[in-house]
């Protein structure tokens, strides 16, 4: 067990190691000033991504009082991918620079309020082990109560790093 004077020390130690290597450079993506999270944030080489949720497939229609249509799981992850790979190239990487994803998915009411995994496989193997694109990220799903959006079956982050 380490004692507090031990853990000063370490944490002093730390922090020496850490200005002789240099400060990281951080860089917040915050091209919409009225969001309250920025779409991501540069660590050094390292691109953090906010969660991203699908776009709609057919947009509200506020004359004819219909809600927007999201589509299902597949339809879902599908346009967050799309969304995630057009903001990496906005910053010079593409899907193969994903280190890392995290997905969380909402039970779809259609499927008895069960996750959709394969609605997802179906999606993600579209951008990541192709024969264009081998490269697969470390990866985590989890099925949550719900999403922000009440509509919202998939929401997906990713770690992207530049390569040297």
């Amino acid at each position: 067990m380490m004692t507090m004077k031990q853990g000063v020390m370490a944490a002093a130690l730390m922090a020496v190691a850490c200005a002789m290597q240099g400060q990281v450079v951080v860089k917040h993506l915050q091209p919409n000033e009225k969001s309250p999270i920025a779409n991501g944030v540069w660590a050094g080489d390292t691109l953090y991504l906010s969660g991203q949720l699908a776009s709609p497939v057919t947009p509200a229609d506020e004359a004819k009082g219909t809600a927007a249509v999201y589509g299902d799981t597949k339809t879902q992850s599908l346009s967050a991918l799309n969304k995630i790979q057009a903001l990496l190239k906005e910053q010079g990487l593409d899907m193969k620079d994903v280190v890392k994803m995290t997905v969380f998915l909402a039970g779809d009411p259609d499927k008895g309020n069960k996750l959709d995994f394969a609605g997802l496989q179906a999606s993600y193997t579209q951008f990541f082990g192709t024969k264009d694109q081998p490269n697969k990220p470390a990866r985590s799903a989890f099925q949550v109560a719900a999403l922000a959006a009440p509509w919202a079956l998939v929401e997906i982050e990713v770690i992207a790093v530049k390569g040297k």
